[in-house]
């Protein structure tokens, strides 16, 4: 890379972070106002901030007028699932590309001052990024079917930062941590008054998370999930990467042996992209250094949009994925309404706002191979974007996925004042694909972070959730007995403040867990071959081990604190003898809490 090129990327960030500072500032500070007098006129105060009409100057730019032609498709085997092999819709080879007349129409209209960039009904082929810019609205008409192309080669291509062998990449974030990588499918950094929509779930972006590259067998959920026959199998984000360095002393010179290999591990597995990555932002390598694309395997975003306000995503559907669906970092004032996902690939998140200030999620509908919801916050020394706080999700149903509302693992940064009211975890696919868990807290020694303020009311779960046990997988010398806390799975409630601890290596930043009100959950049963069953266990809160905890000091290490379940009926547990578990909790209130057919009135501790 060239070495000119490392300023403009501290500068572009310092002021994106200096304005999301004082946006985040002044939104704010009305909304805890509200939030200590109701929490729920602070939810209606969100709403109401991000239901404001975004405005556009009254102007069409048509792509065909910019040269776009419509491709031919045809079926073609691709992986339709983690694990499922299908006929999907693909563009031909040889289709037509109208990348650079979206490209153009794109620029025609923000010079003009703004405006909406039309795709008419049919199937377009965009070979690059459609690249979002200030005042421009891009609208899929019904029947527009956007097919981005699968070569990872056309997202490393038009970045803004020429990085060598590894393309020209853009400034992005994966799994909470900075980076130069290829670009999202949709991508804005730094914009404001944009708008993506469609007209309904006819309007279609689809990211061929599973047709083969072109040449290849693999494709862009191979990289971290199944492959087909004839695939690289070491084109992996979890397989030790040879172009990273074998040390981080030559990236980190600052760091002392003994620092290096603490960060590293003692595990040859840190050089894969996957644990490279945050390694880098544990050593404090400088984000122009942190340099991935074309040679590895991290897979780009559907559409990440970083540091801009006024969004608003609306009315359209989107499938196949390559990764995450929908990660707006650092962004003020978010409506994301009546979107449709269908992505059952891996890490197939559909919506992580992360870092965001004023997000409205309303009317959607989730079918993904992740989580549904997952509310981030930076991970390991990134962030400098600070809270998340200020979201409601409401009207949405949810169907497969691991967790339905999640609040981390990646929230470093700290998440608050979550609300969650009127959202059906429907759970459709119960009998095949289980919603594992409905409302999920999921952090650990390494994530921190802090999560305060969370209100649920009147959710209801037709289905219930997944009805096999998911058990904790602890390290050795925890101070939890073996297969007693379901939090991989099969709980409504989930609060694991010991995810994944063998992912991280570095476990210093004890997590904090408070102020949370649930009311108004109703879960049904389903026919199982063990009777009528709702769930494994109905509630489980693991507070955070100490024995996790592998830094050099002994910290405090609070237990989850003040936290009310009124008003609910949890089914029938699997688990008759154990509905629910708890450890490291102080003050659990449970309110005329219904759980197979009795009722609990109690505070609990332990």
């Amino acid at each position: 890379m060239n070495k000119h090129q490392a300023h403009p990327v501290n500068q572009k960030r310092r002021r994106l972070l200096q304005a999301g500072a004082v946006l985040a500032t002044c939104l704010s500070e009305p909304v805890l106002a509200a939030t200590r007098d109701d929490p729920w006129q602070a939810a209606q105060a969100i709403i109401d901030r991000c239901t404001r009409t975004l405005t556009f100057r009254p102007q069409d730019f048509l792509i065909t007028a910019y040269g776009a032609s419509e491709c031919e498709v045809v079926l073609t085997e691709a992986f339709i699932s983690h694990d499922e092999r299908g006929k999907v819709k693909a563009p031909k080879p040889g289709a037509a590309d109208c990348y650079p007349a979206i490209t153009a129409a794109i620029a025609a209209c923000h010079a003009a001052g703004g405006g909406r960039v039309l795709i008419p009904k049919g199937n377009w082929l965009c070979c690059g990024p459609m690249v979002l810019r200030s005042n421009v609205h891009v609208h899929l008409a019904a029947g527009a079917h956007l097919f981005f192309n699968n070569d990872p080669a056309d997202y490393a291509r038009h970045g803004d930062y020429d990085c060598g062998p590894n393309g020209k990449l853009v400034l992005s974030r994966w799994q909470s941590n900075d980076c130069l990588n290829f670009s999202p499918l949709v991508y804005a950094y730094g914009q404001q008054n944009i708008a993506l929509t469609g007209e309904d779930a006819t309007s279609i972006l689809d990211g061929q998370g599973g047709v083969a590259f072109p040449g290849s067998k693999d494709c862009w959920w191979g990289w971290a999930g199944r492959k087909a026959d004839g695939a690289p199998a070491n084109d992996r984000q979890s397989v030790v990467n040879p172009r990273n360095p074998a040390s981080l002393e030559s990236l980190a010179p600052g760091l002392s042996p003994e620092q290096a290999r603490l960060i590293e591990g003692g595990r040859e597995t840190w050089r894969s992209d996957h644990y490279f990555l945050p390694a880098l932002s544990e050593a404090g390598v400088p984000v122009e250094r942190r340099i991935f694309g074309m040679g590895h395997f991290l897979r780009p975003h559907m559409i990440q949009l970083i540091g801009c306000t006024d969004v608003l995503l609306q009315d359209y559907q989107v499938q196949a994925a390559p990764f995450w669906l929908h990660n707006p970092v650092n962004c003020r004032n978010v409506l994301f309404r009546n979107v449709q996902m269908q992505s059952i690939g891996p890490n197939s998140d559909g919506f992580d706002p992360e870092c965001c200030d004023n997000v409205l999620v309303d009317g959607c509908t989730f079918n993904t191979g992740d989580d549904c919801i997952a509310i981030k916050a930076g991970k390991n020394r990134d962030i400098q974007y600070g809270v998340t706080r200020n979201i409601v999700i409401q009207n949405s149903i949810m169907n497969s996925g691991h967790g339905g509302v999640t609040l981390g693992s990646e929230m470093a940064g700290g998440i608050e004042n979550i609300y969650v009211q009127n959202v059906e975890f429907r759970n459709l696919h119960w009998a095949s694909d289980a919603l594992r868990t409905a409302i999920r807290l999921k952090t650990n020694m390494n994530r921190g972070g802090f999560l305060r303020h969370l209100y649920v009311r009147n959710v209801t779960l037709p289905n219930g959730v997944q009805t096999k046990a998911s058990f904790s997988n602890l390290l050795p010398g925890a101070e939890v007995p073996p297969r007693s806390a379901s939090v991989g799975g099969g709980a409504v409630i989930t609060f694991d403040c010991d995810y994944a601890p063998k992912d991280d290596v570095m476990r210093i930043r004890p997590p904090q867990v408070s102020d949370v009100y649930i009311s108004g959950v109703k879960v049904s049963n389903v026919n199982t071959d063990q009777g009528a069953r709702s769930c494994y266990q109905a509630i489980v809160l693991l507070g955070p081990l100490k024995s996790s905890y592998n830094g050099p000091d002994k910290p405090v290490v609070s237990p989850i604190t003040n936290v009310t379940i009124s008003d609910c009926d949890f089914g029938t547990p699997v688990n008759g003898k154990q509905a629910w578990f708890i450890h490291n909790v102080r003050e659990l209130v449970l309110r005329n809490v219904t759980i197979a057919n009795k009722v609990y009135n109690e505070v609990l501790s332990a």
